[in-house]
């Protein structure tokens, strides 16, 4: 069967091509009653519209670009669900690109992402990205572009973040609270902005709480399983006395907390355990893994909004005059959970 076309439906409807097209584009010209009209023929006709011509036309493809760090971290993919959801309410589709944590893929994917004509860009950034000429190069060709979790604010992109410092203050203090007084810290690397929060907010819950900050409790490490386990070892090497650990992420608590259980340490007696981002394993692993929730969903969501508020600026001719202005910045709370790794009580 040959594919049917509008001017299908302007004969059925005894009308004209240009009239169909523009019903279906829902042009203002157009009355409620005849779009109605129209789709509802398209569709018994199963009239499907052609993307390609359509966004030839428009000069928009109705697709969004999304570049992650890595789809193996859970809460990336919890980020890219929020973005999905709202992209599909306002008629977009999207194209995921991960950078497997290094600048080299990162390129990559921004380059793939431009040749495909994506309508914006929402990225966070790697881990070992070198520079950001490939950002800057995306707002050269007047792309939208939005960052999220990992950011810099020096490209002037609009973004949205959770408020990390208050999220690891939160977790030092909750482990004051239970009463844990040589907490250590496994952190990230400090050049980027999101992992030297959580060092900071660590570092003054200690001082507001009165307690000293201890250089041999702070271990930086890469954010793996692998360097957790290494980390809580030099820990432990450097300080008996340590009885509890805020790691800078869940996969590094895991590998810390995997240590401790091979060297037959009980937790949370003689070691408190608290991580960072509520991964999928945080509730099932043994103790259940304490945690900082950093509604990764909403932040998909809101991250979408930002590209929308981006586009409209766009079509109006408006986004030069934000140039002068500081880009919007959306930071959400973060969220305790307590489960088992870190309740004193727990031990009695």
């Amino acid at each position: 069967m040959s594919r049917t076309t509008i001017h299908d439906i302007a004969k059925e409807l005894n009308t004209s091509p240009s009239t169909v097209s523009k019903a279906l584009n829902d042009h203002p010209s157009i009355s409620a009653a005849t779009k109605k009209l129209i789709k509802e023929t398209a569709q018994n006709l199963n009239y499907r519209q052609n993307r390609l011509a359509s966004s030839l036309r428009s000069g928009r493809t109705n697709i969004i670009g999304i570049l992650i760090p890595s789809s193996d971290i859970g809460f990336f993919g919890a980020v890219v669900h929020g973005i999905e959801k709202v992209a599909r309410a306002n008629g977009y589709n999207i194209l995921l690109f991960q950078s497997n944590e290094t600048g080299e893929y990162e390129v990559e994917g921004v380059e793939t992402l431009l040749q495909t004509s994506v309508d914006g860009i929402i990225a966070s950034i790697a881990k070992d990205t070198p520079n950001l000429d490939h950002f800057y190069y995306v707002k050269k060709r007047k792309v939208p572009l939005v960052l999220f979790d990992r950011t810099k604010d020096e490209l002037g992109a609009p973004s949205v973040v959770v408020d990390d410092y208050k999220g690891a203050f939160m977790a030092t203090e909750h482990l004051i609270q239970q009463g844990y007084t040589q907490i250590a810290h496994i952190s990230g690397p400090q050049h980027i902005k999101i992992f030297n929060d959580r060092l900071c907010g660590y570092v003054d819950a200690l001082k507001m709480n009165n307690m000293e900050v201890d250089e041999d409790l702070i271990q930086y490490g890469r954010n793996s399983i692998e360097s957790g386990r290494f980390s809580a070892e030099r820990l432990l090497s450097r300080n008996k006395g340590m009885d509890a650990i805020f790691a800078v992420e869940d996969f590094t608590a895991l590998g810390a907390l995997q240590y401790f259980k091979q060297e037959g340490i009980k937790m949370p007696g003689e070691i408190g355990m608290i991580g960072f981002g509520n991964e999928s394993f945080s509730p099932y692993v043994t103790p259940s893994l304490s945690t900082i929730d950093q509604q990764p969903a909403r932040m998909g969501e809101e991250a979408f909004t930002l590209f929308l508020e981006a586009m409209a600026k766009k079509a109006a001719g408006t986004e030069e005059t934000e140039l002068v202005t500081e880009p919007k910045k959306i930071i959400l709370d973060p969220v305790l959970i307590v489960r088992e790794s870190s309740v004193m009580t727990v031990m009695a």
